[in-house]
């Protein structure tokens, strides 16, 4: 049968096969035949108009789409190729995004339904793409509706909010529906960092051991409660010198199962790349992108974790081959999320039998990440026994030690993969191995200690962790995720953040040799690395949104929208029904929020006042960001301004540290017969000489920088610039070639060329230089087709598709 339908799809003439991505379509192209012609539509080829709102809100919110200019020219190429085939077949993705690009070609290349097919797939793979040849449908229309409730819907949000954020807050802002969310969530958890009060208590350990017939073991156990006090744990201590011996009052042995995890949905894969990768959530996505796009891995922005028969199948022949029939368990999971709809089986290799595959390091980490996750959820389950042992302390009955040990009868699914978690390390019981142990036997003490410990803050969010709450609450989809949190940081309303942590001192009490000796330690607390934190603006919009639109912040708000879009995804909601009953309760709110008056800009806070010019300090979001005015608006005297430090926040910035900014600029010296200055930017703290500009190194202090080290900032500057000028051409002052990062490049009209590695950069004379300019510049034209064009903006590596994902959301 199958070879009957390779020879029917080889007879069909002048078939036009149009798919979202070159790199899709350089696949696919590889499995059909020459009468097929595969083309590109590089992502969305029409959107909602740019000019005004996009969206006839008289008219049942009718979307007003137009086919962008960067565009033009690829819708032009399709058509002309329409001309001249006699069945098209639109194979984008098989979500609700991808169903909307296959509606959009249809509207505006001027398709028919006589000859037009829809084709979707899950895989790229030969047997996919001749069963979707095989099995064609119409468009899904309800997909269509459901993608297009979200863009107008967060079109509308992001067009009426923006305003009231540039008249309230500051000019240039904008607010999207999910965006907001999500920095509401990293805003409220830096409030509880903020307001959390760490408790102290005492983690109590002892080292006990036995001698049999001359051969000495030891158990480690940890007391069952921590003692608030160091009083107590001093006390304990000195109960446990004088009990001559201990006895074992319990063994509990038990046999203990772990499961392998489910196969990777788009929202766990993002977050194990990030543990065990360091990937970010957009970088993995690009990846995973190319990935399915060469055909080795199935689609990836799915919330499914099922998979076929035939991925079952070959994944179980696979565990035998390699481990064993003693490691193979079969099995199907469901899915727990409501609005699994993205697609129709998890994230796996499209063929279980190739452990690995060629491509980047980046690509083949993420593959074989892939695999085995995919192989482990088919295998047995880990076979472990858990051995938990007390001992008592006599006279006291509450108070006992427990040592628990664990040992791998059977290793299954564990040979091959285990999930990280996102849980911060904390103090938790040690799992050790035992030596043979037997109730009532006796152990003498050898050492014991009493450690202070402190209650942890709340972990600031990963990108990773985001995710999980974000799908958790309901809010967002596959598609969405990604974007909403590339967004965010763009928008400079949240920042990934760095923190050293500050040094704090703990206590240690330690018995030995029947000895308390008490010291004092340190250790490094509050450190955070690639986290997320909320900058100023992106605290005072939220301050600002959750106050004024309560509604839109609010999470079930969020999630209840979301099953909505499923439910028009289902054919069971009219998507302008949705639509018209969020704005009639939405727009009275703007309405109201543009009309209120406040006296002080949102998010200002009066810090005091200066004691020599009696003037009043406040600190408030500025043009240029977070800054401290010295004045009021109405006084005579014109306000002065200052920015504040990087390391510096609008929350806690005190009164002292305000003033001090306004001693800034400082005249520090003179060099060359003018004057040397320090200052700070929107940037941070520079020198300034002869109206040119050098930044401080990071941790230097503009308020100590004395004339001698300008002076060296300076020279070290003039002597980096001589290092990057490798040629000037005085008949043309534009062009330049200059050292890079990279190796010389030739710069032009504020464009730059890459320079090929087998030329000798200094000896380029002008017109071979220009005419390095002139290839390039062919090239580079080439190169902005709309769709790539479009896909520069977006995440590396996708098409337009996911770049209009990020716009409203």
């Amino acid at each position: 049968m199958r070879f009957n339908i390779e020879r029917k799809i080889k007879k069909m003439q002048k078939n036009l096969v149009i798919v979202e991505s070159p790199a899709k379509a350089k696949t696919i192209e590889k499995f059909l035949g020459k009468d097929f012609k595969v083309m590109s539509s590089y992502g969305h080829i029409r959107d909602l108009k740019k000019k005004d709102l996009g969206i006839d809100m008289a008219n049942n919110y009718k979307p007003l789409y137009e086919v962008p200019a960067d565009k033009k020219k690829v819708v032009t190429e399709l058509k002309s190729a329409v001309k001249n085939a006699d069945v098209v077949w639109l194979a984008s993705d098989e979500d609700r995004e991808g169903e909307a690009i296959s509606w959009h070609l249809f509207e505006t290349l001027g398709l028919k339904n006589k000859t037009t097919r829809r084709i979707a797939f899950h895989e790229i793979t030969k047997n996919a793409i001749i069963n979707a040849i095989e099995n064609p449908r119409d468009i899904d229309i309800n997909l269509v509706d459901a993608q297009q409730a979200r863009r107008v819907l967060d079109r509308i949000v992001g067009f009426e909010l923006s305003p009231v954020l540039w008249r309230k807050v500051k000019p240039a802002l904008s607010a999207g529906r999910v965006q907001s969310v999500a920095v509401r969530l990293i805003v409220e958890r830096e409030k509880e960092i903020d307001n959390f009060k760490s408790e102290a208590a005492y983690r109590v350990q002892a080292v006990f051991s036995k001698n049999e017939n001359g051969t000495v073991s030891e158990i480690t156990a940890e007391l069952n409660k921590r003692l608030k006090t160091k009083e107590e744990a001093y006390e304990l201590l000195n109960l446990l010198k004088s009990i001559p011996s201990y006895s074992i009052s319990d063994i509990i042995t038990k046999p203990v199962k772990k499961s392998p995890a489910a196969p990777f949905t788009t929202s766990t894969l993002q977050q194990e790349a990030s543990r065990k990768l360091g990937f970010s959530v957009g970088q993995t996505m690009a990846i995973a992108q190319k990935l399915y796009e060469a055909g080795r891995i199935t689609y990836m922005r799915t919330d499914s974790v099922n998979l076929s028969g035939l991925a079952i199948n070959t994944s179980k022949s696979e565990i035998e081959r390699a481990y064993g029939k003693e490691y193979v368990k079969t099995r199907q999971f469901s899915t727990k999320s409501k609005g699994a709809q993205e697609a129709h089986e998890a994230i796996r290799p499209t063929y279980m039998n190739e452990h690995t595959v060629s491509g980047t390091a980046q690509e083949q980490k993420l593959y074989e990440l892939i695999w085995k996750r995919t192989i482990a959820s088919q295998m047995a389950d880990a076979e472990l026994e858990r051995t938990t042992v007390t001992v008592e302390i006599p006279q006291h009955s509450d108070l006992k030690f427990v040592s628990t040990g664990e040992v791998i009868k059977f290793d299954g699914f564990l040979h091959v993969y285990l999930e990280d978690t996102d849980d911060e390390p904390v103090d938790a019981d040690e799992t050790t191995l035992l030596p043979p142990l037997k109730k009532n036997e006796k152990l003498d003490l050898k050492e014991a200690s009493a450690t202070e410990r402190f209650t942890q803050r709340p972990p600031r969010y990963t990108e990773a962790s985001l995710v999980r709450k974000l799908e958790e609450l309901g809010i967002g989809r596959p598609s969405t995720y990604a974007p909403t949190i590339s967004t965010i940081q763009n928008r400079e309303y949240v920042e990934k953040t760095n923190i050293e942590g500050v040094k704090r001192e703990y206590n240690v009490l330690s018995l030995k040799n029947g000895n308390i000796k008490d010291s004092v330690k340190t250790e490094i607390t509050g450190a955070d690395k690639n986290k997320l934190k909320p900058t100023d603006i992106g605290i005072v919009v939220n301050e600002y949104l959750t106050g004024a639109f309560p509604g839109i912040l609010d999470y079930n708000f969020t999630a209840n929208v979301e099953k909505e879009f499923d439910n028009v995804a289902e054919g069971e909601q009219v998507w302008t029904d949705l639509i018209d009953k969020f704005y009639k309760q939405f727009q009275p709110e703007v309405d109201k929020a543009l009309s209120e008056h406040t006296d002080h800009k949102v998010g200002e806070r009066i810090l005091g006042i200066d004691p020599k010019s009696g003037r009043q300090i406040s600190v408030k979001i500025g043009r240029f960001g977070p800054m401290v005015q010295k004045g009021a608006t109405e006084d005579e005297e014109k306000p002065e301004f200052a920015s504040l430090q990087k390391d510096q926040s609008m929350g806690s910035i005190t009164l002292e540290e305000a003033l001090k900014l306004f001693e800034l600029p400082r005249l520090v010296g003179e060099y060359e017969g003018k004057s040397i200055q320090v200052a700070i930017g929107r940037f941070g703290p520079y020198v300034r000489h002869d109206n040119k500009f050098v930044s401080l190194p990071k941790g230097t202090d503009p308020y100590t920088v004395n004339e001698e080290e300008a002076i060296l900032l300076i020279e070290d500057k003039r002597k980096k610039d001589r290092e990057k000028v490798i040629k000037i051409f005085d008949n043309d002052p534009e062009l330049q070639i200059l050292n890079g990062r990279f190796g010389p490049y030739i710069a032009y009209q504020k464009a730059n060329y890459k320079i090929p590695k087998t030329t000798d950069a200094a000896s380029l004379t002008y017109e071979q230089a220009m005419e390095i300019v002139s290839k390039t510049g062919d090239a580079s034209d080439k190169k902005k087709k709309p769709a790539k064009a479009s896909a520069k903006k977006g995440t590396k590596g996708t098409a337009s598709k996911s770049t209009k994902k990020t716009t409203e959301n």
